[in-house]
Parts: structure tokens; C-alpha cells; sequence
């Protein structure tokens, strides 16, 4: 069937019937859900509290935690919902929504976990001029940067998604997904598949290169220098590469997913890989910073013990 600019819904697909059992699924969702709220919501709150932390790194993480928040919201409620619901379908307008927060969720992420790798090559090899090269202000409008350069990436992208004439509505994903949208196409997709390989690399290498310079940098001056430095390096710069390589194998399996036959691929495994970079990260980060960093761990200790 032809279906254009009146196409009034989409029909998600992935999800199985459960019975009874959805019930308890949809409470365990909650409950992660909650968590993820709880934590990410309590780690910015003693970041914006406390003056010793108003320092670029954790203005970083702190955008890092709101970002959670954001990727988290643009699924859960919806995940909720469907999941006690017997007919899966979302509006037009709310499949568009959440492309748009998921993609900008995942944009934010990448740039700014690798603007976190520049803020800590500066703290390791420049130690003494770290507070004339990374001051808080700077660290804002990077943030801010962060947030409009991602946004307006996926709006274009979403603006060229918009205008295709659709020939079906299936999406066969738990959440609305680009390209399995464009998939759905029946004009011609040319535009959309350029546009989509430029936004691809662009999302890739924009991130990597400051990665790879910055670590690069940082495992040179390991080796070269003294045992504190190595010791400073590690313990600033593990958090940072286990969020940073957790979130890339969901995301790589993502799109794994969405562009080749996972058919064999068990069902439920499938569903599960597919949530991963929208369920482990959120959960994950608030965990490896909070134990982690000494600063925000002995903050909490502080808060709680006071409270108590």
C-alpha cells in the first residue's frame, strides 16, 4: 500500500506475546527505570550542590548523567506502555519524537565522553596548566556546544525523514529506529542514504579522533613518567574507557541489528542487545563515577552521614 504524509501511526513488531508474564516484565522495567532516575538524578544534584565539584571534569559528567536522563525517558515510558499493551503501535509523531531523542541521546554521548578524554589528556600531560587551559567556563560552553552540534545533526536528519512517501508502517524494533524508517520508503532515497552515510562518519570520527590523540598522548607520558602520573592516569581514565567501550558494543550491535538477518539470533537475546546501549549505560555510569571518583564518592559518604 501507498502510504505518504497521512500515515497516522507505525505498528512496532520485535515485541512477543508474553501473557501473564507481562506484568512482571513491565515491573521490572519500572524498577530499572526508577534506579536509573534515582541515581543519575541524586549524582547531578551533588554536583550542582557542592562548590569543590564545580570543576570541568565533573561539569562533564554532569552533563553526561542529564544525558542519561534524556536517552532513559525517550524509551522507558514508552517501553512501559507497550509492554502492557496487547496492540503495538505509536503515533507518527511520537515515532518521529523518539528517533530524534534516541539518535541526539546517542550523538551527546559519544561527543561527550570523547570531550572528557581532551579534559583529561590535559589534566595528565598538562597538570600545571590544566586550570588556565580547561576553566569551568570554557567547560560550559563545550557542553553547550555538545548539546546544539548533536540536536541539530539528527533534526536534519529527521527533516529529510520526514518528507518520504512510506509504502508500510511495520517496524520490526522495540523502539522507533532511522533507518529501518527509511526502509519503510517507497520515493526515492538518495538524499536520505547520502546524508545518512555523512551523518555516520561524521558521528564516528568527530568523537574518535579526540579519543585516540588524547590516549595517544596519555600513554605516552604513562610510560615516561613517574609512578604517580601512572597511578593518576589509571584511576581517572578506567571509568572513562569502561563507559566509553560498553557503550560502543551496544551501539555496534544496534546497528548490527538494524541492517543485517539477526534471524537466528535468539529472540530474546535479540531484544535484550537491542536495549543495551539504552539500559546498561544509564545504569552503568552512575555506578563506575560514583565508586570511582574519590571526590564524588567521599561527597555522598559526606551528604549521607550528615543526613544520618
Amino acid at each position: 500500500m501507498m502510504v505518504n504524509s497521512t500515515l497516522s501511526y507505525f505498528i512496532l513488531g520485535a515485541y512477543m506475546h508474553v501473557g501473564g508474564l507481562k506484568y512482571f516484565y513491565f515491573m521490572l522495567t519500572a524498577m530499572l527505570y526508577i534506579v536509573i532516575v534515582i541515581s543519575n538524578t541524586s549524582l547531578i544534584v551533588v554536583i550542582c550542590m557542592n562548590r569543590s565539584l564545580h570543576e570541568p571534569m565533573y561539569l562533564f559528567l554532569c552533563s553526561l548523567f542529564v544525558n542519561e536522563l534524556y536517552g532513559s525517558t525517550g524509551l522507558f515510558p514508552s517501553l512501559l506502555l507497550q509492554i502492557l499493551s496487547d496492540i503495538h503501535t505509536v503515533s507518527a509523531s511520537f515515532c518521529y519524537l523518539q528517533i530524534f531523542c534516541l539518535y541526539s541521546y546517542v550523538n551527546i554521548e559519544f561527543t561527550n565522553l570523547a570531550i572528557m578524554s581532551y579534559d583529561r589528556y590535559l589534566a595528565i600531560c598538562f597538570p600545571l596548566q590544566y586550570n588556565t587551559l580547561m576553566t569551568s567556563k570554557k567547560a560550559v560552553i563545550f557542553i553547550i556546544v555538545i548539546w546544539l552540534y548533536s540536536t541539530g545533526k539528527v533534526l536534519i536528519n529527521l527533516s529529510l525523514n520526514i518528507r518520504l512517501k512510506l509504502c508500510g508502517n511495520i517496524i520490526n524494533s522495540l523502539h522507533c529506529s532511522n533507518y529501518l524508517v527509511v526502509k519503510l520508503a517507497c520515493s526515492d532515497t538518495k538524499v536520505n542514504n547520502i546524508y545518512g552515510l555523512f551523518s555516520t562518519f561524521v558521528s564516528i570520527s568527530v568523537p574518535l579522533l579526540p579519543i585516540l590523540f588524547s590516549y595517544i598522548k596519555i600513554l605516552t607520558v604513562c610510560f615516561s613518567g613517574s609512578e604517580q602520573t601512572r597511578q593518576k592516569a589509571i584511576s581517572t581514565c578506567t571509568p572513562h574507557l569502561v563507559s566509553l567501550l560498553n557503550f560502543s558494543f551496544g551501539c555496534w550491535f544496534e546497528i548490527l541489528q538494524s541492517r543485517f538477518d539477526m534471524s537466528r539470533v535468539s529472540g530474546v537475546l535479540r531484544i535484550i542487545l537491542s536495549l543495551y546501549f539504552l539500559l546498561i549505560q544509564p545504569l552503568l555510569n552512575p555506578i563506575i563515577y560514583g565508586l570511582q571518583m574519590s571526590k564524588i564518592r567521599n561527597t555522598c559518604k559526606h551528604l549521607f552521614c550528615y543526613k544520618m
